[in-house]
């Protein structure tokens, strides 16, 4: 007695074997769809700060104080060549100070979403991967924006004063924010090298030689000749020298090259490190899980 057997199909690729078509690989994600991914992103990044309102107020309250600090307990002893006094010098080397701290709070909410695999779980959505990082960066610009309002407010109630017009000022504001989302790659790009919250702070220490060998607080040519040289060409003292000039505020004069083209670095410096930073920054981001 025989028992019929039922032939298996060929297996696929096998000669015989009927032809499986190839799925479509999906369309790319239309412009809309991008922004509202990093609308999304954002109003989670919002959600967060609502939740932890004094980690938002402390990262307003800090370049406050410092304006405070800098102008009341050293501006008595300061001459600034030129009309004005050293409260006007100071405050556009603040703000432009402001602008490059107050990364370590994006980089450690980078670092914790890459260590608890969130990062992981959204690239596995349908999300367009830089709306992650887009969105990021979004939320950090507001929350400088607020910090770069608080500190203009306290620098008004110390006498300082802009003597330019409506463009100019809103040119000078600009700037800062220019120069505050290129640092602001740039600590993305560190954060996600990090990985993890506790090297934010090694790594937020490198933000202070480029905050302090600057003109923010006394001239250039007042420092030792390769210091001097170093803070003259810190993107940081363009941004500030620029903002002064747009503020219409003092300033020391150099004869260097950086302090006679200020206003052109200001805009070329946040230019070449965003070129750097941003291809840097989403070619590791889509390497994450794959190192190590």
């Amino acid at each position: 007695m025989t028992t019929a057997t039922t032939p298996h199909p060929p297996a696929p690729g096998a000669p015989g074997a009927p032809r499986i078509p190839e799925r479509p690989a999906p369309p790319p994600a239309s412009v809309r769809t991008f922004l509202t991914d990093c609308a999304t992103m954002t109003r989670r990044g919002l959600a967060h700060w609502a939740r932890r309102p004094v980690t938002f107020l402390v990262g307003l309250a800090f370049p406050v104080m410092m304006l405070v600090m800098f102008a009341c307990f050293l501006g008595g002893g300061m001459d600034v060549p030129g009309e004005g006094d050293y409260t006007e010098f100071l405050v556009p080397g603040m703000l432009a100070l402001t602008m490059a701290f107050g990364l370590e709070a994006t980089m450690v909410e980078l670092t914790r979403d890459v260590e608890r695999g969130v990062l992981d779980r959204f690239r596995s959505m349908p999300i367009a991967p830089a709306a992650i990082l887009v969105g990021r960066s979004l939320l950090d610009m507001a929350t400088s924006l607020a910090a770069l309002l608080a500190t203009l407010g306290a620098g008004w109630a110390l006498g300082w004063r802009w003597h330019g017009g409506p463009a100019a000022a809103l040119a000078a504001v600009g700037l800062l924010l220019l120069f505050r989302f290129a640092m602001l790659w740039a600590g993305i790009y560190l954060g996600l090298v990090a990985g993890r919250p506790e090297l934010v702070q090694a790594i937020q220490i490198l933000v202070w030689p480029v905050g302090f060998l600057s003109n923010a607080f006394a001239s250039p040519g007042t420092m030792p000749g390769w210091l001097g040289l170093i803070a003259d060409w810190n993107p940081m003292s363009a941004t500030a020298a620029a903002v002064r000039d747009l503020f219409g505020n003092p300033g020391w004069a150099g004869d260097s090259w950086p302090a006679a083209h200020a206003t052109a670095l200001a805009v070329a410096w946040p230019l070449a490190l965003l070129a750097l930073f941003v291809p840097l920054a989403v070619r590791r981001f889509a390497r994450l899980g794959l190192d190590g």
